[in-house]
């Protein structure tokens, strides 16, 4: 055990000379093509500790907490992280409405379904009753999201 917790420290020190590096090389490259990549490898660098603690007492993660998190770990403020948040739930929510797949790596794949028309019965008197067609959407895990559970 002793081992392995050495083994990580050099590590992360070495990951934080790289992110130093490839940060004094984006400085030099045009700022559109560099946020991205910047933008990725932070995200990628989430502390554990952040996400536990951003949960309120009854475990549930609002839209909010994300934005602190992400607020504090990108060093913006809480305003801005939270209009980004709010930003990115509407494109989801046009595309969900266009019909298109979204496919976020590491979460998973939402997509909206249509379910055909049906007979069901009204559970009180027993009567078949039509249900109409309708749509819903659907979220299927990723591979790595459902092992990591």
């Amino acid at each position: 055990m002793a081992k392995a917790a050495t083994k990580k420290a050099p590590a992360r020190k070495a990951a934080s000379k790289t992110a130093t590096k490839t940060a004094a090389k984006a400085a030099k490259k045009p700022a559109k093509a560099t946020a991205s990549k910047t933008a990725t490898k932070a995200a990628a660098k989430v502390p554990k500790k952040a996400v536990k603690t951003a949960a309120t007492s009854n475990g549930i993660l609002t839209l909010r907490n994300i934005a602190d998190i992400l607020s504090e770990i990108h060093e913006l403020p809480k305003r801005q992280a939270n209009e980004m948040l709010t930003q990115v739930v509407e494109i989801i929510a046009k595309s969900l409405k266009k019909g298109d797949k979204i496919r976020l790596s590491g979460l998973g794949i939402l997509q909206v379904r249509k379910r055909a028309a049906r007979m069901g019965r009204n559970p009180q008197t027993g009567e078949p009753v039509k249900i109409k067609a309708s749509k819903k959407i659907a979220f299927r895990p990723a591979k790595d999201l459902k092992e990591s559970i």
